[in-house]
């Protein structure tokens, strides 16, 4: 069940047949902006701190134009963010009425990994999956409208192992094959001529329209490891990565627009 009790306002209600997602690695908060501060700024992974809260603000004004935003590196309330559930606190502030957090790794109180998804149109149905391999990375599944008709989008994380990743690309392009209208987003920490992303987009007909542009590091980024994949089926405008500092990823953007049959009401 995705957590929010508002309802929401429809595509239908702006008068428009597109839907603005982005996808972005929020690194649990943290700002980074050179490779010596993973190494200085290491407790901000284990400790609370003031510029962490802050951070998510700046986060939150950001993805607020949005109509849906898929998180990787969200906490779910430990020690580190001052047991402050991540996904929730940015639905809060940036107004989403529907949101829905996926703990991949419990480390008690010191650190809760998730996946997260924040969103203004209510979905039909919504599941969280486990990936193969080794414990702590998953994917979340949000459909909207019918099975045939409607939207999906697959919110997920992927290993840093190309032995992992393989087997986690062919567990989500089976999952995912019985949908024709399909979103997948995400930190998949491989490059757009990888084998591993090759072969989910040729098992599910996917394109990706920012393939030239780097995401990693964000303060200088030479490597593209975050991706927004789309059916053929679906169009595609505003396709961008987004220049800010506020994680050592960069988030991407892009705005799906519907073809008349697809259909996002249950």
């Amino acid at each position: 069940m995705i957590e929010g009790a508002n309802e929401s306002m429809g595509l239908s209600d702006v008068g428009e047949r597109r839907l603005r997602v982005m996808s972005f690695n929020i690194q649990a908060g943290v700002e980074t902006r050179h490779y010596r501060q993973y190494v200085t700024h290491s407790w901000k992974h284990l400790l609370p701190h003031r510029e962490r809260l802050q951070n998510l603000n700046r986060i939150a004004n950001l993805v607020r134009g949005y109509d849906l935003v898929g998180l990787q590196e969200v906490d779910s309330g430990s020690l580190r963010t001052g047991f402050i559930d991540q996904t929730e606190y940015l639905a809060h502030r940036a107004e989403f009425p529907h949101w829905y957090k996926q703990i991949n790794r419990s480390l008690g109180k010191l650190a809760q990994h998730s996946n997260g998804v924040l969103c203004h149109l209510r979905p039909s149905e919504i599941s969280e999956h486990k990936l193969p391999g080794l414990p702590g990375r998953g994917a979340i599944l949000c459909r909207f409208g019918g099975v045939d008709h409607g939207l999906v989008v697959c919110i997920l994380h992927l290993a840093l192992g190309r032995r992992a990743r393989m087997r986690q690309v062919a567990y989500v392009g089976e999952m995912m094959s019985q949908y024709p209208h399909l979103v997948i987003m995400g930190d998949l920490n491989c490059g757009c001529d990888s084998p591993e992303l090759e072969l989910l987009m040729d098992r599910l007909d996917l394109w990706e329209p920012t393939c030239e542009a780097s995401t990693f590091p964000s303060w200088r980024p030479v490597r593209k490891l975050d991706h927004i994949l789309v059916s053929r089926t679906l169009g595609i405008e505003n396709a961008k990565v987004v220049d800010c500092s506020f994680s050592d990823h960069l988030p991407i953007s892009l705005d799906v627009v519907l073809p008349e049959k697809i259909e996002l009401a249950a």
